[in-house]
Parts: structure tokens; C-alpha cells; sequence
């Protein structure tokens, strides 16, 4: 027999120390990373003095690193954009933190906006630009880090043979 009382009957796992795990230090999960996505950008004062915009090409700054895994901040001014790519074996975040992206890719168009969070495994193919009128801030967690970046022709197609290293 199921019941509201059967919480009580069985007790509180909280009261039950040697239960619970301990807290880790660096994430492994993918929800813990995105956790630590969101802790990030709730810290805009961590962040937000080290933001510059270029003009000529994507700013990218890598704000800390832990085992087996990457957190970088990146800049996009109108118009800019990554190109379609994937990040070879590295599984990912991506988290815009200010301003509008646009993600493309092979099944279509998604705009995200301050907040938004994509999660993708190896192999994951998109192009991010930003199509708005106004500046986009976005932060990127890479577990492994990233090592490559294999650019495409198109967010469906192969691959071309040269990777390119560098942060989305």
C-alpha cells in the first residue's frame, strides 16, 4: 500500500548522510555541466569585464579550465558567425548569455536567445551566427576540450578533411 505517510514511515534521505553522495568538485554529468553553465552565467561580475568585441573576426577567451574539460566565452557582432562545423570528439554547452544566436543546422533554424542552453554530443554539426542587430555574448563548456573543430560545407554535409582548432 502506497501512500503520502510511506515518506514518512521510511524517513528522510536528507536526515541520512551516509546515503547521500558526496558533492563533487568539477562536474561529469551532463546536467552537472550544464549546472555549472547556468552558475557561470548567473556570475555576470566573473565574466562580463573580460567581454570584447572585434570587428574583423570572433572573440574568444578560455575562462577556466578543469579535468577533462574547457569553459570558454565568445563574443559575436552582427553578422558574425562560425561557419558550419563540429567539434570532433568533444561533447558540449553552449549558453548565450546576452543578445540573439541563430543555430543551424541540418533540421532546421533555432534562434536563441539570453539563457538558452544546447547540449551536443561528438560529431553534432551547426553553423551559430548572430543575425540581430546588437552584440551576443555566449559561453561554451567542452568535455573533453576542444582539440579540433572540423569545419563543413553545409550543416548536413561531410566533413572537409582539415581541422581547424579554435572555440564555438
Amino acid at each position: 500500500m502506497n501512500s503520502d505517510n510511506d515518506l514518512q514511515i521510511a524517513g528522510d534521505l536528507l536526515e541520512v548522510p551516509h546515503l547521500l553522495q558526496p558533492p563533487r568538485e568539477h562536474p561529469v554529468t551532463v546536467a552537472e555541466f550544464a549546472g555549472l553553465a547556468r552558475a557561470v552565467a548567473a556570475d555576470r561580475d566573473g565574466w562580463a569585464h573580460l567581454v570584447r568585441y572585434d570587428a574583423a573576426t570572433r572573440w574568444y577567451h578560455r575562462l577556466r579550465t578543469g579535468p577533462g574539460y574547457e569553459v570558454w566565452l565568445l563574443s559575436w557582432v552582427p553578422g558574425q558567425g562560425s561557419g558550419p562545423h563540429d567539434h570532433g570528439r568533444s561533447s558540449g554547452i553552449l549558453t548565450v548569455l546576452e543578445g540573439t544566436l541563430t543555430e543551424r543546422t541540418g533540421r532546421g533554424t533555432r534562434t536563441l536567445t539570453a539563457g538558452a542552453q544546447r547540449v551536443f554530443a561528438p560529431g553534432y554539426v551547426h553553423d551559430v551566427v548572430n543575425d540581430a542587430l546588437e552584440p551576443a555574448v555566449s559561453l561554451h563548456i567542452y568535455h573533453p576540450g576542444l582539440t579540433e573543430m572540423p569545419m563543413h560545407t553545409a550543416p548536413h554535409c561531410e566533413a572537409r578533411t582539415e581541422p581547424r582548432p579554435a572555440a564555438v
